[in-house]
């Protein structure tokens, strides 16, 4: 019944409306429609001109207003030349929207019909076609060319003397390695995953993976001044290492290593002094729909001097001794690393 009356009342309103038209009409014809059009043109083409100002000095206002809730500085050298891109394209980009919306309120108004005016018609222009054509085409390649220049930096190879850090994303944390006193990472091998004591599927026959470090918390920690490579993973689906600070990110893909490089030129501690905020902390956020926990997989960057990165590794256990040896020394002290025997059973051979 009540889907009836809803039906009901949507056709009698389109029946108001449809009289009031009609009754719009009639009165246009018996006033002079004519006249009545030049006068509404006139009206409209001035609302136009007034529409145009306001909303220029509604863009003027909303700078004003969120320029102080603009992400801090570029916190690293790569963002920096992408905040160069960013104003560059925003000047191009601007300077083309003003004109060809002045242009655009202008033609309104300076031509509107009127009782002198003919119209004119024209199918097409190949000198105009041609214009309009190729300088955004121009314009385009060479905001294009800079962005690829960019992207190529940020993926080419790391410095020589570059930390390198993997960052392996899961459902829904990331998991942050580091390695130990013999500067390389172990190898990995996704059948032995286990999230009891091998969460990212180190092969402990491997002696490099002996002194490796994991952050569980999806703390990075990173020198001031000094190339990081991060290595990216997946341990599931595809997640994306956000580091909007630094301006940078890159898909984490599932049995795909995706890599890029960045240089901090801001301390964690710099940074909360300049954004006035004592507890502000630099964020890993993850770009991509994970799953029904995405909005909580979040991470942290601590970028500090060379002397805090060594005090903090010098305090952090190994992975290998957390999970098989728990009163083994930390990574400090740790002698050098020593294949482990492989603990996967084995059937048993006769003599």
């Amino acid at each position: 019944m009540s889907v009836f009356i809803t039906t009901l009342l949507v056709f009698l309103v389109f029946i108001i409306i449809y009289q009031i038209g009609k009754a719009s009409e009639y009165a246009s014809v018996m006033r002079g429609e004519e006249n009545i059009k030049f006068k509404t043109n006139r009206a409209i083409a001035w609302i136009l001109v007034a529409f145009f100002f306001l909303g220029l000095y509604g863009i003027w206002e909303c700078n004003e207003i969120f320029k102080d809730r603009m992400l801090p500085v570029a916190a690293c050298e790569n963002g920096v030349k992408y905040d160069n891109m960013f104003f560059v394209t925003l000047a191009v980009t601007g300077i083309v929207f003003f004109a060809t919306q002045a242009v655009l309120f202008w033609f309104a108004y300076r031509y509107q019909a009127t009782p002198s005016r003919k119209t004119t018609f024209f199918a097409h222009s190949n000198k105009l076609e041609i214009l309009w054509t190729t300088i955004p085409a121009i314009a385009m390649a060479i905001l294009v060319a800079i962005g690829l220049k960019n992207w190529a930096n940020v993926t080419s190879d790391a410095p020589a003397d570059a930390t390198v850090v993997e960052v392996v994303g899961k459902q829904f944390n990331w998991l942050v390695r580091y390695p130990g006193k013999d500067n390389e990472l172990g190898k990995r091998d996704f059948r032995k995953i286990s999230d009891a004591n091998n969460i990212l599927g180190l092969d402990w026959k491997d002696p490099h993976n002996m002194d490796d470090i994991i952050s569980q918390k999806g703390e990075l920690h990173m020198v001031v001044n000094k190339a990081v490579k991060l290595l990216i993973g997946s341990r599931d689906v595809i997640h994306d290492v956000g580091l909007s600070h630094f301006r940078v990110k890159m898909d984490a893909v599932p049995g795909i290593t995706t890599t890029l490089w960045l240089k901090p030129t801001i301390t964690t501690e710099e940074m909360k002094q300049k954004t006035g905020n004592p507890d502000f902390v630099y964020e890993i956020s993850c770009d991509q729909m994970c799953g029904k926990g995405h909005y909580s997989m979040r991470g942290t960057v601590i970028v500090e001097t060379q002397a805090q990165y060594d005090a903090w590794m010098a305090a952090q256990q190994t992975y290998y001794a957390e999970n098989n040896a728990p009163s083994a020394p930390t990574a400090a002290n740790m002698a050098a690393p020593k294949p482990a025997s492989d603990t996967t059973p084995k059937a048993a051979v006769k003599p």
